[in-house]
């Protein structure tokens, strides 16, 4: 048993825990899927009379990039940058047990910076860029420190619940903003604004508000777990703390083998949610309204995903769920390289994505939570989690960019994506769920 879910696993604190995802899943979707990719890609290209696109290379620093390579590179440089800032930060947060003071840090620079995008036109390109990664960093950064409470907040049976929960408040809240924020843009001139692009630039500012506002709720019922007598925690002592946590993962053989099939198979995972759009944009050119609503299937469905997910696994175990999800992953990349031409064959793609989308990002933290051993800190062990799966994404993005860069389609990195699953799969084989099974958890 958990040594602080029965003294502090209120129903109160499990709700303010889950908000969090509302609050900043509004940047996963609004700033990282939809609206900024498709404002990003308008004010970086140039185009004829007819519509016809003349350039779309970017000047960044004096070098030229395709833009939505520039775009992906961005957003890998972010990912890597929190890689080798958290694991620091989390080892600081366990040594004086306020995991909360960094999470409102990394929030607050998320927040800040979608406010700030107010300011990126096709005049201020760098300054969109680098807002980009900011959000970025802010918005992983956060979620180091949020997924550490899960298993001090919840006992091992309610976490795949509670972890459903809050992906699925994500997924409800972001896509309730998305249309708010998508009515606001089409109807522009109802709203009092001079362009569309006028609007879109307000929209960034919905998401710093609303991702700022609803984190007040979990800042105000999360304990602090702030440790007596601790005067100041050096930065060598959050380096040192990081190495202790690692030495007790190395001697458990399952957690370790978890964690590796975790960070290969999120590399596909996470690099077709961030590519999505860009795809359909590109070579099944669909237009930004019919983008929306590929989201929006997707946000939708992921909600059903991840509560249904969580419910068979009571009954067949989180494991055999994962390795279910990991082996549609590999039809849906084969089946959209071959097959998906049209607008109505990506929709139906897109639903079965959000089905599993919601399914594997749930279970795979609620897994990994269950594993952990009963400490009275766990910042350090889910930056080892972040790290995973932060560095999937630089790997998954940087291999996508360059093939990308490359090839005249985005087919060919969409195939490339497969062995990842393939190879997350045979490791996910290799559990044999003994962790898991001391916890009394079906395997």
């Amino acid at each position: 048993m958990n040594i602080h879910a029965t003294s502090i696993s209120s129903n109160k604190v499990k709700n303010a825990w889950a908000t969090y995802d509302l609050a900043n899943s509004v940047y996963n979707l609004v700033i990282t899927a939809t609206i900024f990719p498709i404002y990003y890609k308008a004010v970086t290209e140039i185009k004829n009379e007819h519509g016809e696109i003349i350039s779309n290379t970017v000047n960044f620093l004096g070098f030229n990039f395709k833009n939505t390579a520039l775009y992906d590179f961005a957003i890998a440089t972010a990912y890597l940058l929190t890689v080798f800032l958290v694991p620091i930060l989390s080892g600081l947060a366990d040594g004086s047990g306020n995991k909360k003071k960094y999470m409102q840090l990394f929030c607050y620079i998320g927040a800040s910076s979608c406010l700030a995008m107010y300011f990126f036109d096709a005049d201020h390109v760098t300054l969109g860029i680098f807002l980009a990664i900011t959000a970025c960093m802010g918005y992983s950064g956060s979620l180091v420190f949020y997924n550490a409470y899960l298993p001090e907040i919840a006992t091992p049976a309610e976490q795949d619940g509670l972890s459903a929960k809050g992906f699925a408040m994500g997924y409800a809240g972001s896509a309730f903003l998305l249309i708010v924020n998508l009515i606001m843009i089409e109807k522009f001139d109802l709203f009092g604004f001079a362009t569309k692009g006028d609007a879109t630039r307000i929209a960034f500012i919905t998401v710093g508000v609303w991702w700022f506002l609803f984190s007040l709720i979990p800042f105000k019922y999360l304990p602090n777990n702030k440790k007596e007598n601790v005067i100041r925690v050096k930065l060598s002592q959050g380096y040192s703390q990081l190495i202790k946590v690692w030495q007790e993962i190395k001697t458990q053989n399952e957690l370790l083998k978890f964690l590796s099939a975790f960070f290969v198979y999120s590399m596909g995972v996470q690099t077709v949610m961030l590519i999505a759009t860009h795809f359909a944009s590109e070579e099944i050119g669909m237009e930004s309204a019919q983008l929306i609503t590929t989201i929006l299937i997707i946000q939708f469905v992921a909600l059903i995903g991840a509560y249904a997910f969580s419910y068979i696994s009571k009954f067949k175990g989180n494991l055999f769920m994962l390795r279910v999800a990991v082996c549609i992953w590999v039809l849906i990349c084969v089946i959209t390289f071959k097959f998906i031409y049209t607008v109505t064959a990506f929709y139906f793609v897109a639903a079965v994505v959000g089905l599993v989308m919601g399914g594997i990002q749930s279970l795979s933290r609620s897994t990994y939570s269950k594993m952990l051993p009963d400490v009275e800190e766990h910042s350090s062990y889910f930056s080892f989690y972040d790290v995973a799966e932060k560095m999937s994404i630089v790997l998954g993005m940087i291999t996508f960019g360059v093939i990308t860069q490359l090839s005249s389609n985005m087919r060919t990195p969409i195939l490339s994506l497969i062995v990842f699953f393939v190879v997350g799969l045979v490791l996910l084989f290799r559990l044999n769920g003994s962790l898991l099974k001391s916890k009394g958890e079906v395997v």
